[in-house]
């Protein structure tokens, strides 16, 4: 049994399948073409909006695109909000630990 839950042997090489740039590149035209495909579908679904701009031609990639984009400049403002100084629970150079 112990012999079947045993993990593969890794590449020759050592690098992972994911991180050779032979198969990122592979991967990128992928994703693309998937996405293409997502809004190219989208010629061929009838729409029922609720609002105007909800039956616009992809609507769904560039809402998300610009919701993401609107998220990422808001966390940016918020941590820069709450960030407190390195030294806000105490002298990081002592080894006494929190106080």
């Amino acid at each position: 049994m112990a012999d079947q839950l045993e993990k593969p042997e890794p590449a020759p090489d050592g690098d992972h399948w994911l991180v050779r740039p032979e198969n990122i590149r592979k991967l990128w035209i992928v994703f693309i073409a998937v996405l293409v495909l997502t809004v190219l579908a989208d010629l061929v679904v009838s729409h029922h909006p609720h609002f105007g701009l909800d039956g616009t031609f992809g609507f769904g990639a560039w809402f998300g695109f610009f919701s993401c984009v609107v998220l990422v400049f808001f966390s940016k403002a918020l941590g820069a909000v709450l960030k407190r100084p390195d030294t806000y629970y105490g002298d990081t150079d002592s080894d006494e630990g929190p106080r």
